[in-house]
């Protein structure tokens, strides 16, 4: 159970116990249920005919993504005294954020450019944050209703067709594979690439779209997601949490340091995810 007491997890799940006006105290479960309805409102909109606006960065936004958000804050203010920092809610001012201890860190829709595409690799991420650092996060695929969870100290595990896996997998080749990104390629990026190929030869390299190539690394399907281009706190925070606890490592590319949340910018840094130990 998320709250055993002979958890690493103990003292915060108390933490957390105090906090809760639901009559559970699982966190972790509940949030992987707000991430299926969710999944379930941005499928609505995903199998309709639904117009795409632009945001003032000129990104895309849809119904899915506002219909997502207001479901999971919510959900999240009723339940918790956390406070909720989501990408379709992030105007707060960092002299209000820098005092907050634990909050919610949301991707109500990762990787809109792949719903707008129909592609279908896009997910619903919630991480839980304290101090800098994901404890808790989920992810969750609306088109293929799989779903990924971790939490601190409790490992990572993927849930598909009502069977939970223990990540990660076991890998059957030896080939190094890089994952990337189906919408953000960079020269950056190519360059990486070429150097591993120099470096180990022979490589596979697959393209992935939103927080599924966290996912791929989590379950040993893919040894290194570089990502040489810009992302925002809230579409890496539970994927991290996800392949530290299958093992891996998310560090900045040029610190390799592990990455760090609730910063003044919210624009995260060039890093790595990584399977295992190794670095690349």
């Amino acid at each position: 159970m998320f709250f055993g007491k002979k958890t690493p997890f103990a003292q915060f799940a108390q933490f957390v116990i105090k906090s809760l006006s639901m009559k559970t105290t699982d966190l972790l479960q509940s949030i992987m249920d707000v991430s299926r309805q969710a999944g379930c409102a941005i499928l609505e909109v995903y199998n309709s005919d639904f117009t795409v606006e632009r945001k003032e960065d000129k990104s895309p936004l849809t119904m899915a993504d506002t219909r997502s958000h207001g479901i999971i804050s919510a959900f999240l203010k009723k339940h918790f005294s956390f406070p909720v920092l989501s990408e379709e809610g992030r105007d707060i001012p960092y002299e209000e954020r820098r005092k907050w201890g634990y909050y919610w860190l949301v991707d109500p829709l990762d990787g809109t450019k792949e719903f707008v595409k129909r592609q279908g690799d896009f997910t619903v991420n919630i991480a839980l944050i304290h101090e800098g650092r994901p404890v808790a996060g989920v992810i969750y695929v609306p088109v293929t209703g799989v779903l990924y969870h971790a939490q601190k100290g409790g490992g990572a595990f993927k849930v598909e067709n009502g069977k939970t896996t223990k990540l990660p997998v076991k890998r059957e080749k030896d080939l190094l594979t890089i994952v990337g990104s189906r919408s953000h390629a960079t020269p950056e990026l190519d360059q990486y690439i070429q150097e591993m190929k120099k470096r180990y030869g022979e490589i596979e390299v697959i393209s992935c779209g939103s927080s599924l190539k966290f996912c791929m690394i989590a379950e040993g399907k893919a040894d290194v997601y570089p990502r040489l281009g810009p992302t925002m706190e809230w579409d890496t925070a539970a994927g991290q949490i996800i392949v530290e606890e299958a093992g891996g490592q998310v560090i900045e590319f040029e610190a390799r340091a592990p990455m760090l949340y609730n910063k003044e910018n919210l624009l995260n840094p060039f890093f790595l995810a990584i399977r295992g130990n190794r670095y690349f």
